[in-house]
């Protein structure tokens, strides 16, 4: 076991914000709709988002992850819709070598003394608002590992004949944390209305949302290419909207 105390950081330093969890339940059907076959729910329709600023190619990333409980393999983990973030430079060099879902969205994240505030835009539209209340010190988890997943494909360039360049793979992030810190919040989380990212419609909120303030301890993480999708029933999820992997067609809102 590592000593999980605060990491040493000088006044404004980004390198050790905080990260803001939020974590609902939805619904299994729901969750299901937007994995793509050879991917499976998890245990429970467990909804993810995390708020974070961290420096990634040298400059602060403000971003917003959204990923749903879900299983590859039999193995249990995480599946990324989307990763909303505010720096060009490290959307499609993501894309193109890991398939992160990275795409580009406006976050506004703050805390001041003990009040913390989030709201995360795309294309003009805000779908996620959170405004709450440090409330106490939260109990340190042990030690633990994650399973997130992504997929990565390239489709070919005759639209006459559709094939892939490269066929659709998961890509497998494994990631071991310690916890140096975690803070209770007692707030609101908002889920608005948006035909980009549609989280209120197609994730609705089935339980009471739960949120904290965590600083991670980065121990491992090991980002790996794993066995392949089926690619004929996965193309139509190549098409959705910019990176996010909502329902879209050609770039827009996808109309019912």
């Amino acid at each position: 076991m590592s000593d999980q105390t605060m990491p040493p950081a000088k006044p404004g330093d980004i390198l050790n914000w905080p990260m803001l969890k939020i974590r609902y339940l939805s619904d299994t059907d729901s969750v299901a709709k937007l994995l793509p076959p050879g991917i499976q729910p998890g245990k429970e329709p467990g909804v993810t988002i995390t708020i974070y600023n961290f420096p990634v190619l040298g400059e602060p990333e403000y971003g917003c992850v959204v990923n749903v409980d879900a299983t590859y393999n039999d193995i249990e983990g995480e599946y990324t819709l989307g990763i909303g973030i505010d720096q060009e430079a490290a959307i499609y060099s993501s894309q193109e070598r890991w398939g992160q879902p990275k795409f580009y969205a406006d976050t506004q994240y703050y805390r001041l003394m003990d009040y913390v505030s989030a709201k995360v835009s795309h294309r003009g539209y805000t779908f996620l608002e959170f405004n709450g209340q440090v409330t106490g010190e939260g109990e340190k988890p042990a030690e633990f590992e994650t399973n997130e997943w992504w997929i990565k494909h390239l489709r070919g360039v005759d639209m006459e004949n559709p094939s892939w360049d490269f066929p659709p793979h998961v890509v497998r992030v494994y990631a071991k944390y310690g916890t140096a810190q975690v803070e209770k919040l007692q707030g609101q989380v908002k889920l608005l209305d948006s035909p980009w990212d549609p989280i209120a419609k197609h994730l609705p909120m089935r339980s009471e949302a739960e949120a904290w303030l965590w600083t991670p301890i980065f121990l491992d993480r090991r980002i790996t290419l794993e066995g392949p999708l089926d690619a004929e029933a996965f193309w139509p999820y190549a098409d959705t909207i910019g990176g996010s992997r909502w329902p879209g067609e050609n770039g827009g809102p996808k109309k019912d």
